[in-house]
């Protein structure tokens, strides 16, 4: 049986001789087995793309086409009231554009054992949360006399995190370098190595509200949830490369929805699967149907050049050579002028071009054969 497969291997990709062998019944004759094999190389043939077939033409439509069924309406609450997810139309485009700045970014951290079956689960959400001064202050005041600043901890709100006032003193040392941070029980106070005005005091004062005390940077709400028999943590903001740092995280599985922070952390082959992943979910969560080749094709283009590239002007638009193409997109006026300006050339090469021209397209059956025959 091995010997059969062996033959078939290169003809049939690996995936599905792989499936083929799981299904095979046990007791199979090999001259079943290999017209089972046969089918498969048929179909797989059948499956192929024809030459000159116009693969982006049929991609853009298809995504396009569905893309105008899909709802306007931005947000869906994930689990509660309190944490929104942008879906729909402005998410794809979010997407395709290869925006930096989501309006919405987030992360699914899944858990290390025993974690993940929910040991511990309300404080290592809380220990994730990004915690600024603010939120475990419960007064703020500037001593006039004394020029001081003086922070009032709320000592519940500590406990809850798990930190103690000397955990405050080193980053607040930090944010402030010309001043003196010392703390006496539950109460912190801020004083000026050198005489500082009562303007600059205030300063100093509104600063440290936002200083960073722990947690992952940007992560300002977290939700443990429950999904299938284990417990994982979504969060609204988005940091994977301080969420892989912590020893309780499942770093194979932890994922974001931030397409350029995957490129960042992970590299371009992890981006293009989050650009496909992306996506499939939009789509799929509003009922449509694209065929996932479609969408690897957009991924490939985005990411050929080993960054992230949005469907834009900018972006995977401004590469194209065809001086006709780049204006029948956006700013046409711009694109011919520019052209005319340095004596540009067009081959009427793809598919944009010779239609504005009302030209044949060169793609389909009219494209030129080989030369060499196939022996």
């Amino acid at each position: 049986m091995d010997a059969l497969f062996k033959k078939y291997e290169g003809k049939i990709p690996n995936s599905l001789l792989k499936e083929v062998k799981e299904n095979l019944p046990d007791k199979v004759t090999p001259k079943k087995a290999e017209a089972v094999l046969q089918r498969v190389y048929e179909e797989c043939q059948l499956a192929k793309v024809d030459a000159g077939e116009s693969v982006g033409l049929i991609a853009a439509e298809s995504i396009g086409e569905q893309g105008t069924q899909m709802t306007l309406n931005t947000f869906h609450y994930a689990g509660v009231a309190e944490m929104n997810v942008t879906v729909g139309l402005p998410r794809l485009i979010e997407i395709l554009d290869g925006r930096k700045n989501l309006s919405t970014p987030m992360m699914e951290i899944y858990l290390n054992s025993p974690y993940n079956k929910g040991k511990d689960i309300k404080k290592i959400a809380l220990s994730i949360k990004e915690t600024k001064l603010a939120d475990i202050a419960s007064e703020f005041s500037i001593n006039i006399a004394e020029l001081i600043v003086e922070i009032v901890i709320d000592e519940g709100k500590m406990k809850a995190i798990g930190l103690d006032t000397a955990a405050i003193e080193k980053p607040l040392s930090k944010a402030v370098k010309d001043f003196e941070v010392k703390t006496d029980g539950n109460i912190v106070t801020i004083k000026s190595t050198k005489d500082e005005s009562l303007n600059e005091l205030y300063k100093i004062k509104e600063k440290i509200k936002k200083v960073h005390i722990s947690g992952i940077k940007d992560v300002y709400q977290v939700l443990p949830v429950r999904r299938g028999d284990e417990f994982i943590i979504i969060t609204a903001g988005s940091n994977l490369k301080a969420a892989f740092d912590n020893e309780y995280v499942d770093s194979s599985r932890t994922t974001t929805n931030h397409i350029h922070e995957v490129l960042a952390v992970l590299g371009v082959e992890a981006a293009r699967q989050a650009i496909i992943n992306e996506v499939f979910k939009v789509i799929e969560n509003q009922g449509l149907n694209i065929d996932k080749r479609h969408m690897m094709l957009v991924a490939d283009m985005m990411c050929s050049s080993g960054a992230i590239k949005g469907i834009t002007r900018y972006g995977v638009v401004s590469e194209k050579t065809s001086v006709l193409a780049k204006a029948s997109f956006e700013t046409p006026i711009k694109h011919i002028i520019s052209a005319a300006l340095v004596g540009e050339e067009d081959k009427l090469n793809s598919v944009v071009e010779n239609v504005m021209l009302n030209q044949a397209v060169p793609v389909g059956t009219g494209l030129p054969s080989l030369v060499t025959k196939i022996k």
